[in-house]
């Protein structure tokens, strides 16, 4: 079975660029330029943070507080501290 992690992140959306930002509050800060309108903003964290973590869209899922700023996202393929590395949170 492939393993499965879970990330809190907040989100920043209508930034200038698309950005992870670091932590905050135990969250990754992430930034994107999509407005936080029909989905959009949630497809493109999705996205940034599947592209940091080298792994395809479709593994990474909204699981918490799609209509919020502060999300949990669940990403499959990748253990929790594989994952924390990737998107730069334990260097």
């Amino acid at each position: 079975m492939a393993p499965v992690a879970r990330l809190a992140v907040r989100v920043q959306p209508r930034a200038k660029s698309d950005a992870l930002g670091g932590e905050r509050g135990g969250a990754l800060v992430v930034r994107v330029t999509a407005p936080p309108v029909d989905g959009r903003a949630n497809a493109a964290v999705c996205a940034l943070v599947a592209r940091a973590a080298g792994v395809p869209k479709s593994a990474v899922t909204v699981v918490h507080g799609a209509g919020t700023r502060d999300k949990v996202l669940e990403i499959r393929g990748l253990d929790t501290a594989s994952l924390r590395r990737a998107v730069g949170l334990d260097v």
